[in-house]
């Protein structure tokens, strides 16, 4: 049993600049304003714990021109009581505290208060990645762009050593798409390179089992939300007929029918963004779900900094994941903090005698 304790919430807000455009079918990304939430005993600051809040827009359900001002109302909310360190409580605590709607917010508040009642040194939970720097399989992301940069990405990823590569599709020609992936087919085969797609809704129903068919021949292991969000009848047929295996990902934000959500569409697989569906509690809940309905599961970050990232990557870690991970986000800035996050050899390691700039 542990002491309530009375803490004090604060945030820092920094925009990060991304090295590249970075293209999706939603268009193009090159700045990404992250809220670094800090928190510690109050009139003690020789222990901080730090979480991150970081809506994504045209995704997060509390991004918004008033995301700022709600932050502050819960941080002062947060400040106003007193705290259990027990991770269970202190999960109920936020997700009581937090509404549904502000997904970033529950999940930046839960890992700042996990990293502060585990000493303040960024371990959020008891995990192998951290606690022995035991590394993650990651998938290696190849970004809509010309198709120019897209070679130069699939030639890089490739030396790099990635055996699971992502290739965002939906925003170029189509023909020009699959040769691209044919192209990554004639360097390795399945059996030594894994390769998922990501259409993030850019088929429209009447076309995508046709385009599904065209993909088969690169020998996929699954195409992430072909077709727009809502769409639960359409997205059900092509769970059923598709040759290539469906994986949610956008369909599972703002949900809080779980069970009926995965009931009716019967996916192959589902994609977590801990930030973007709820937090670590509604993570959890997805993932029990989806193993007790026989669904493939992998966690993925959704662009946050360092502080976000290493977070996920621990959550993912109690997990002991088999399959790749997406998490291999972290070196797409400028002026990401330097932390003891590794990313080499489509793997993500943390790495002991590493060292965490200061947020600032």
């Amino acid at each position: 049993m542990t002491l309530p304790v009375s803490l004090e919430f604060s945030y820092l807000k920094r925009t990060l600049q991304f090295r590249f455009e970075a293209g999706t079918s939603r268009g193009v990304m090159r700045t990404r304003d992250v809220y670094w939430i800090k928190v510690h005993r109050k009139g003690d600051l020789d222990q901080v714990g730090w979480g991150e809040a970081a809506p994504l827009s045209g995704l997060s359900p509390d991004f918004g021109p008033d995301f700022e001002g709600q932050l502050k109302g819960v941080l002062q909310q947060a400040s106003a009581r007193t705290w259990d360190f027990a991770e269970e409580n202190c999960l109920q605590q936020v997700s009581e505290l937090v509404p549904f709607s502000l997904p970033s917010i529950r999940f930046g508040l839960e890992t700042a208060l996990l990293d502060l009642a585990n000493g303040g040194v960024k371990r959020i939970l008891d995990n192998a990645f951290f606690d022995q720097g035991t590394p993650i399989p990651i998938n290696g992301l190849i970004w809509m762009g010309t198709r120019e940069f897209m070679l130069q990405q699939i030639h890089q990823k490739l030396g790099e050593g990635y055996s699971c590569l992502k290739m965002k599709i939906g925003a170029i020609d189509f023909d020009q798409e699959l040769e691209l992936l044919q192209f990554i087919r004639q360097q390795k085969n399945a059996d030594k390179l894994t390769l998922r797609v990501d259409a993030n809704g850019a088929f429209s129903v009447q076309e995508a089992l046709s385009k599904l068919e065209q993909l088969q021949d690169c020998d996929l292991h699954s195409i992430e939300q072909p077709i727009r969000v809502g769409q639960w009848e359409a997205m059900r047929e092509l769970a059923k007929q598709s040759p290539i295996p469906i994986a949610l990902d956008e369909e599972l934000i703002g949900r809080s029918n779980k069970e009926e959500v995965l009931n009716f569409i019967q996916p192959q697989f589902i994609i977590l963004k801990p930030s973007l569906v709820g937090g670590i509690l509604e993570t959890r809940e997805w993932i029990r779900l989806a193993e007790e309905m026989g669904i493939g599961w992998w966690m993925t970050s959704a662009l946050e900094s360092s502080i976000g990232l290493n977070a996920i990557s621990q959550l993912t870690s109690t997990y002991l994941p088999s399959l790749p991970q997406g998490l291999g986000t972290g070196k797409l800035y400028h002026n990401n903090l330097e932390s003891p996050l590794l990313v080499q050899s489509g793997e993500i390691q943390y790495q002991q005698e590493g060292t965490w700039e200061t947020p600032s």
